[in-house]
C-alpha cells in the first residue's frame, strides 16, 4: 500500500514546454543554493529523506529517471535548468495559495506535495543528477496511422493555423535545447498528450507560448504529434 501511495504521489510529472531559468527561491526567503552536487542528488533521488518527508524519486520515475509508468514521465537526460524550473513551479511559494504549475481542474498536482519539502539545494542536486543520466528505456510510438499527421506537425507545423513546427524548438530529433527546451523524444505519448491538453486549457499556465500553440491544435492533432514525438530518437 505504501508503495502504491508513493507512486500516486509522484504522478503528474515534469516535462514539456519551453523554459528559461528565471525563478528564484529568494522570494521564499531561502538562501541561494551552492554549486549542484550530483552525488547528493543521486542519494536523494534513490533514497529520499524520511526525516524531511521527502519521497525517493526512484519510486515513481524509475532508476536514473527511466520510468516504467506512463503517468510518470521519463526524466533521464532532461536539461538541468528545465528540471530545476519545473520543480520550482510545483512548489507553493511564500505568500501564495497555489503553486505556479497546476494540473487538471486547476488543482495542484501530486508533484506539489513531493516538491514542497525540497530545499533549493535539493532541487539543484537532483536536477543535475538526472541531467547526467542516459535515457535507456525510451517510450515508443504506438500508432502507425498517426505518423503522417504527426510528422507534418512536428516538421512543418500548421501554417494555416499559425502553429510553428515543433522541431524549431525541440529539435528535429526531439532532443530539445539544453537550458531552453526539454527533450520530448522517447517520452510517453499519453503523457505528452495530457500535457498539451493542459497547456491548451490554460490549466498548465506556466508557459504562454505553449498555451497559444496548443490552443490551435485539435485533439486529433495533439494525439498524432504526441505519438510521433515519442518515437523520435
Amino acid at each position: 500500500m505504501k508503495r502504491v501511495l508513493s507512486r500516486m504521489m509522484a504522478a503528474g510529472g515534469l516535462v514539456l514546454g519551453a523554459t528559461v531559468m528565471t525563478t528564484s527561491f529568494a522570494a521564499d526567503g531561502a538562501s541561494a543554493p551552492t554549486k549542484p552536487d550530483a552525488a547528493k542528488g543521486a542519494q536523494l533521488y534513490q533514497g529520499g529523506d524520511a526525516a524531511r518527508g521527502i519521497i525517493a524519486c526512484i519510486t515513481c520515475h524509475g532508476p536514473g529517471g527511466n520510468s516504467s509508468i506512463p503517468a510518470n514521465p521519463n526524466l533521464a537526460g532532461q536539461p538541468h535548468e528545465y528540471l530545476v524550473k519545473q520543480l520550482q513551479d510545483f512548489r507553493v511559494k511564500d505568500g501564495e495559495k497555489l503553486p505556479a504549475r497546476l494540473g487538471a481542474g486547476g488543482n495542484p498536482t501530486p508533484m506539489s506535495a513531493v516538491a514542497q519539502p525540497l530545499s533549493p539545494q535539493d532541487i539543484q542536486n537532483v536536477a543535475l543528477y538526472l541531467a547526467q543520466q542516459a535515457l535507456s528505456q525510451p517510450a515508443t510510438a504506438g500508432h502507425e496511422s498517426l505518423v503522417e499527421r504527426g510528422q507534418k506537425i512536428w516538421r512543418g507545423g500548421l501554417p494555416e493555423r499559425s502553429v510553428p513546427a515543433c522541431a524549431s524548438c525541440h529539435s528535429p530529433t526531439g532532443a530539445g535545447i539544453p537550458g531552453q527546451y526539454p527533450r520530448l523524444a522517447g517520452q510517453f505519448p499519453s503523457y505528452l498528450e495530457e500535457q498539451l491538453k493542459l497547456f491548451r486549457s490554460g490549466e498548465r499556465a506556466t508557459n504562454e507560448p505553449m498555451h497559444q500553440i496548443a490552443d490551435r491544435l485539435s485533439d486529433a492533432d495533439i494525439k498524432a504529434v504526441a505519438d510521433y514525438a515519442a518515437g523520435l530518437r
